[in-house]
Parts: structure tokens; sequence; C-alpha cells
């Protein structure tokens, strides 16, 4: 497969890496750690970061998504082990939805309403929803992260380079 979808699928594979590297150093006796009282609890923005992953797949296979705030309720890890686990799932699910997405779609506008007051949030190219809103949400929420964990003085993964805690350059997965 060539094209634009398999170089995206090559981008969300490349910063899951580093996504998950990250996931896996969080500290579960730290899980309700908030460097502020208006921030996320450590479990709180890492399950915002695996729920996300998951919502590439409305994005691909409906046109128009309702997003019903009074029925939502955002995944919230019960430990470690099912961070990961599900961080795993939602990746897989979303890359295996978009090798069954041909590029054509990606141009074709998606739609988020509010199902409450029937306003849209947003229309925009497939493409770009996935870009700003899936894989460039992960990577910001990823980069907050990396902040809790040296907070909570975790070992830091390196990402795009050596961190303090992993001095010498690596090759990534």
């Amino acid at each position: 497969m060539q094209g634009i979808m398999q170089g995206t699928i090559q981008e969300l594979e490349h910063e899951a890496v580093s996504t998950r590297k990250m996931l896996e150093r969080i500290p579960e006796d730290k899980f309700d750690y908030k460097p502020h009282e208006k921030s996320y609890s450590l479990r709180g923005l890492a399950s915002h970061i695996v729920d996300g992953v998951e919502w590439g797949i409305p994005t691909l296979t409906e046109d128009v998504f309702v997003m019903d705030m009074e029925a939502w309720k955002p995944y919230a890890a019960s430990d470690k082990e099912d961070l990961l686990a599900t961080w795993d799932k939602n990746l897989a699910a979303l890359i295996e939805c978009m090798k069954n997405t041909p590029d054509e779609k990606l141009f074709v506008n998606w739609t988020m309403k509010d199902k409450k007051s029937g306003k849209t949030f947003m229309t925009m190219p497939r493409i770009a929803v996935l870009r700003a809103f899936i894989i460039s949400h992960m990577i910001h929420h990823r980069g907050q992260l990396s902040v809790y964990l040296r907070m909570v003085d975790a070992p830091l993964p390196q990402v795009y380079g050596p961190t303090a805690d992993e001095p010498e350059m690596m090759m990534m997965d």
C-alpha cells in the first residue's frame, strides 16, 4: 500500500512507540498526582491519551459524529496493566481501520456535532482531523505527560533524542 494513508500510518506507529514507552514509565502509586488543582491527574492524562487514539475510528468510519456530552463517559484506567492493554487494543484497532480506509476518503469532510444543541463543532477533511485531533493531540498530551513524569521523578524515555535519563542516542523501534 502506498499513499497518504500509508504515510500517516507510519507516522502514527512511529509516535506510538514513544507514547507507549512514556505510559510504561508511569508509577502506579502516583496515579492521583496533579501538578495543579486545574490539571488532569496523572491517571486522567494518561487515560485521555489512550482514549484519544480510539477517536480516530469514528473519524474514518462516520461522516457525521454526534457527541452526546451528557452520556459520554471518558475512559479511566483502573491500573497500569489496564492502561497499557487498552492502549495496545485502541492503537491496533485504529491502525486496522486506517489500513482499510482508502486515500480518497481522507479528503471527504468529517463533521462533529453536539447532540444537545445540534451545533456543529467542526467540519474538516478527515485527514486534517486525523492529523490534528488524533495524532498531534496525542503528541501534545505526551509532552504534558513527560512533565508530569519528571515532576514525580520517573525516568523519561527518549522521544526525539536523548534525555537526562537515557543520554545515549537510541535507534527507534
